[in-house]
């Protein structure tokens, strides 16, 4: 494996031929290129929860629900990030590598994932007109923060633990928080702190 340096500077079309050769994944930020981490089994079971529920609950409906691989084009030209998992209900939407109109990104949150995702990701997010909901879960503890754009084009956070029922609406699904957790383990010293 060749290693890289630390900043990768490249175009976004020099990006976008690049990365299709690469055995990683990397996002696109505004010039830079940024290697992905890897995940936990907890993250992964967690992605792959939500992936099957929505996928499917959409099944029969012109949606389509995308995990891990495809990226989504923030802003063309300049950001580019794979979220945990997307969903697109734009006819539009017909690149094979990318989402360019989601509905609903949802976000597993890890140590080192969670401030961009919380705060530049979700900055550049809500850039986007068609996303109507952003989700961040924590995998430390069952809790599921759901940003919803309402009808003032605000931003309004709902959370929800456990025992909750979600629904989401930009897709109009309802999912029992405690599906999304299932097979996950948290740590004994987390969850006696409950």
């Amino acid at each position: 494996m060749v290693a890289l340096p630390d900043n990768i500077l490249m175009s976004a079309e020099e990006y976008l031929i690049w990365e299709l050769t690469q055995e990683q994944r990397y996002e696109y930020w505004d010039g830079e290129v940024v290697a992905m981490t890897g995940g936990t089994r907890n993250h992964n079971r967690v992605s792959g929860n939500f992936f099957k529920f929505l996928d499917d609950a959409l099944a029969d409906r012109a949606c389509e629900v995308y995990i891990v691989d495809v990226k989504v084009q923030v802003e063309p030209g300049q950001k580019y990030f794979y979220p945990d998992v997307v969903v697109t209900c734009d006819d539009r939407d017909r690149e094979p590598q990318l989402v360019q109109f989601p509905c609903l990104i949802i976000e597993v949150l890890s140590p080192s994932t969670e401030a961009a995702d919380r705060g530049k990701k979700f900055a550049a997010y809500r850039q986007s007109p068609t996303l109507q909901e952003y989700v961040l879960v924590q995998v430390a503890q069952p809790i599921v923060e759901v940003f919803r754009r309402n009808e003032l084009g605000k931003w309004v956070l709902s959370e929800y633990n456990l025992d909750d029922r979600l629904l989401l609406e930009s897709v109009n699904v309802e999912i029992a928080i405690a599906s999304l957790y299932r097979q996950v383990q948290f740590e004994a010293e987390e969850t006696e702190n409950q």
